[in-house]
């Protein structure tokens, strides 16, 4: 595997100089040469972005209130994309996260093999100048939106306070910030019992009646002219409490390792504490991210957020008992 800073046959492992001699740097890797021609990298004030607000970036493990939190900002002035999924993603950063976690076979759920690609660096750097290229073109349109677009042609041009959430962000930061190293980061956490519970519950969803096809007497006739690409569960490894707990740990010990390395430029939000005083917590993020959001406009959010939903596992025997044999595992976390 090539580390970033090496090359096989050309560079040593020694310190290097000259074009294509990457550096470390609390944002991510950079090269000693901007624009290279020979490791592709491009920095945005070499592209022309000179104008350009930096994103917010939400990271977060799954089912921990990002969705949650993201509405909210989007509802106070955070623009998060035109195009999103039911849990407030945008679909155009979503297929990108996709894309570079399956380059070394990853996924949400097994996120881990994303570190492969992040340690390569060619592959590292031609990943994030194809990703700084798609927003350069009408693909960007998935983001924006067409009105958005046609005013702006490209995302350095954006005027406005402007994010999105999606928690495989938490494995793909590093790259994100090579392409905007200046990005402001909120990390929403949730207990990881009640994480766990959340993904179970929606992956025996999948499993329960007589509802999908292949149980159905007719419709599973459409599998003989058009076989089935997917599985029958969006995670196996998050239909069992276990399997869902330990992804929690993963997914909130990078955060963290991103927060701590962040500084200022990161902020770290308990879901817990979110739900027990949403209007001081709403004004935190509000100014964290530059918006001009009203007094009004934070009462208003505040008044949805449901204070019922924190600790939820206490109401069940079941996975209070989880949470005594993982207590251990928990108080590193805060819990």
């Amino acid at each position: 595997m090539t580390n970033p800073g090496e090359e096989s046959g050309s560079r040593s492992r020694g310190k290097m100089t000259g074009p294509g001699a990457l550096t470390s740097s609390s944002t991510g890797w950079r090269c000693s040469h901007d624009p290279c021609n020979t490791c592709g990298y491009r920095s945005l004030s070499s592209l022309g972005w000179w104008r350009m607000v930096n994103p917010v970036i939400i990271i977060g493990m799954h089912r921990s209130g990002t969705s949650m939190v993201s509405r909210a900002l989007d509802d106070l002035g955070l623009f998060t994309g035109r195009r999103k999924q039911r849990d407030n993603e945008s679909l155009f950063f979503l297929d990108l996260n996709n894309w570079l976690m399956l380059q070394c076979g990853g996924s949400w759920d097994h996120p881990q093999p994303t570190r492969e690609l992040l340690q390569h660096g060619q592959a590292r750097s031609l990943a994030a100048d194809y990703i700084r290229f798609l927003m350069r073109t009408p693909r960007l349109t998935g983001f924006l939106g067409w009105r958005n677009y046609l005013r702006y042609r490209k995302i350095g041009n954006l005027d406005f306070p402007w994010g999105w959430k999606d928690p495989r962000n938490t494995y793909t930061l590093p790259l994100w910030l090579d392409i905007f190293p200046d990005a402001r980061i909120i990390h929403i956490y949730r207990h990881g019992v009640d994480v766990a519970n959340s993904l179970y519950i929606r992956e025996q969803a999948r499993f329960s009646g007589r509802s999908h096809p292949v149980r159905h007497p007719y419709k599973r006739l459409l599998y003989v002219v058009r076989p089935k690409k997917g599985g029958f569960a969006d995670s196996l490894r998050c239909a069992a409490l276990e399997g869902g707990f330990s992804l929690w740990e993963e997914y909130v010990g990078v955060a963290r390792s991103h927060v701590r390395k962040l500084g200022d430029r990161a902020l770290e939000l308990k879901y817990e504490d979110f739900l027990a005083d949403p209007h001081a917590a709403l004004l935190r993020l509000t100014t964290f991210c530059g918006l001009a959001a009203d007094p009004a406009g934070i009462d208003a959010a505040a008044s949805l957020v449901t204070k019922s939903r924190a600790y939820a596992y206490r109401n069940r025997p079941e996975l209070e008992e989880f949470s005594l044999r993982a207590s251990a595992r928990l108080k590193v976390y805060g819990y």
